[in-house]
């Protein structure tokens, strides 16, 4: 049994990684399976610009399926620093396309943080 000095994140970075990732492909979970089950409540995330090339609720189901593989990929710890990036972008992106809603979406600030965190935390898997 590991000692509780081992469990500090503080000093354990394999311990912080697993957190972080625990923490960020739980927001990507949820919201996928959200927007399963309530796609109206998650339609108007999805940029005005994409309606040209594809429909907004077949962009919200395939960005729902995408974000259970970036969960998957984060929690397996493969490749890190590509899976981190991509959550990074794909948070910023989220917040970007969606300035007018920052009221609710400022909170994907600190998660894009926690993103680029884990590229600093790569070697310590």
């Amino acid at each position: 049994m590991k000692s509780y000095k081992q469990l500090q994140p503080h000093q354990n970075p394999k311990f912080a990684s697993l957190l972080i990732r625990i923490g960020l492909a739980v927001v990507f979970v949820y919201a996928a399976i959200d927007a399963f089950i309530e796609p109206a409540a998650w339609i108007s995330y999805v940029p005005m610009f994409s309606n040209h090339f594809i429909d907004a609720k077949l962009a919200l189901d395939l960005l729902s399926v995408f974000q259970i593989f970036l969960a998957i990929w984060l929690i397996s710890g493969k490749f890190l620093k590509l899976s981190a990036i991509i959550a990074a972008a794909m948070l910023g992106g989220i917040m970007l396309f969606n300035i007018p809603t920052l009221l609710i979406t400022f909170r994907d600030i600190g998660l894009v943080f926690a993103a680029v965190a884990l590229l600093f935390l790569d070697d310590a898997r």
